[in-house]
């Protein structure tokens, strides 16, 4: 950052604690992106984002930084934020249209009813019917526990390793190059670990409860 960089990427609590001790300007900053504006502004980073905006935007300015937004969802103060930190003829470009919901077409979806002690069986049989021994099945679960213990069911019989904020990073790291490379076929991780999640040729995605 002394010598000079093109692209900064980070946490705002990061950023900001870079710019407080005096080791990063941007001033001179001309492009600036939120991505996963909707979580990000949830989860209360929102003061520590205006922290580090207050510092490259100067009001009513027309040479302010580009700014994007990057949203899975759009709840309605998304766009109060963008009007905050865009300029007035800002662009909106929406890849769901007017529906609340749009799923890829390839994708086949099922519901299956079952009491909760039933339900490490349930999806054990659900992967051997519809990942088979060769495929790769990613389980989401709410909570930690969760997916500890279904990681160890007796009724899961592929090789099954978890992924939740508890594990070491240097260990998620490992556990998803496996899952990657085939070492083992079910990954069980919570939701909070799965966000940003890029492995292709998963063939089965279980939800072991519907997502909050």
């Amino acid at each position: 950052m002394r010598s000079g960089i093109d692209i900064l990427v980070g946490t705002p609590g990061r950023i900001k604690d870079h710019l407080q001790s005096g080791k990063l300007d941007l001033t001179k900053v001309k492009h600036v992106v939120l991505d996963e504006v909707d979580q990000m502004l949830d989860m209360g980073f929102a003061e520590q984002v205006e922290d580090i905006l207050r510092v490259a935007y100067k009001k009513d300015s027309e040479d302010n930084p580009q700014t994007l937004l990057f949203s899975a969802t759009c709840p309605h103060w998304v766009y109060d934020v963008a009007k905050k930190y865009m300029k007035s003829r800002y662009e909106q470009i929406d890849l769901i249209g007017k529906r609340t919901q749009k799923a890829a077409t390839t994708v086949e979806h099922l519901a299956i009813e079952c009491h909760w002690s039933q339900r490490a069986a349930v999806i054990g049989d659900v992967i051997q019917v519809y990942s088979g021994s060769h495929g790769r099945t990613i389980v989401f679960c709410e909570t930690k526990k969760e997916a500890n213990e279904l990681a160890l069911n007796a009724s899961i019989k592929q090789d099954c390793q978890s992924l939740h904020g508890d594990i070491p990073q240097k260990q998620r790291e490992i556990t998803l190059k496996g899952f990657r490379n085939g070492t083992f076929k079910v990954l069980v991780a919570t939701n909070v670990a799965a966000r940003g999640l890029d492995i292709p040729e998963v063939d089965l995605v279980v939800q072991s409860s519907p997502p909050k």
